[in-house]
């Protein structure tokens, strides 16, 4: 998973990670049960891998991923299309004053990872790896 920080490189807060865990599993809550009224939305199956809050809980950056990897430029259509509803049906969850404004963003953390590995394969690299060091070579 992606580091969580801020713009400025800190890690975030206590509160800011409780309330991005909070906004996650209510958003993946919603669109599990469809609550939106949008059909193209509840077609998609929606992965929402992690959700980072600013340090004033202003803004929620959603990360979110469809299930197989497929349409993911339809999907984020359809949240960006929705997501005054989504805000609202998540902060009726919620217990916070302020519903943050939600950003929707690919997860590309598997692709990444997807990358790492065929890298890792690649015969030059696996000879590097599984070279023995040998101090008087």
């Amino acid at each position: 998973m992606a580091k969580n920080t801020s713009r400025s490189g800190a890690q975030p807060s206590q509160r800011q990670l409780r309330v991005g865990e909070l906004i996650r599993r209510s958003l993946s809550d919603v669109l599990m049960k469809g609550d939106v009224h949008d059909p193209d939305l509840n077609r998609i199956s929606i992965t929402v891998t992690e959700v980072r809050v600013s340090p004033d809980l202003r803004i929620a950056t959603t990360f979110v991923l469809p299930l197989g990897g497929d349409g993911k430029e339809e999907m984020l259509e359809a949240l960006r299309r929705n997501k005054g509803e989504l805000r609202h049906l998540v902060s009726k969850k919620m217990t916070i004053k302020h519903a943050p404004e939600l950003k929707f963003v690919i997860d590309d953390t598997y692709d990444r990872m997807d990358e790492t590995r065929r890298l890792l394969n690649l015969e030059n690299v696996r000879r590097d790896i599984e070279k023995p060091d040998d101090p008087e070579a």
